[in-house]
């Protein structure tokens, strides 16, 4: 019963983390709506839209931890990246280059 115990402290402090960040990036974008997205064994990803059309995710190791800091911060879920939530999303010119300018023949990305 300890490694349930200690398992269930671990997610608790996975998902105070990530509430905290989570509400950082809804502070800095004038608030913030998110949909859970499944990354297989790499856990979930918790894509954040701004209320200014800034976006950002970050990923919890599991559902449950996602489900539960989206909760703890507060955070509006949609069930699906649609295009309504989708058409929110503000992007500029390093984020055309990284989706599609190489393939359209735009320049490479810079060198990390």
């Amino acid at each position: 019963m300890a490694d349930t115990t200690a398992d269930t402290k671990k997610q608790d402090r996975a998902a105070a983390k990530l509430a905290k960040q989570i509400g950082a990036f809804a502070r800095e974008h004038g608030g913030a709506e998110g949909q859970l997205a499944h990354i297989g064994q790499a856990g979930t990803r918790i894509v954040l839209v701004g209320a200014d059309g800034g976006w950002g995710d970050l990923v919890a190791p599991s559902y449950a931890v996602a489900e539960k800091a989206a909760e703890k911060a507060g955070l509006t879920l949609h069930e699906e990246f649609d295009g309504d939530f989708a058409a929110r999303v503000k992007t500029g010119p390093y984020e055309w280059s990284r989706m599609a300018g190489i393939q359209l023949g735009g320049t490479a990305n810079p060198a990390a």
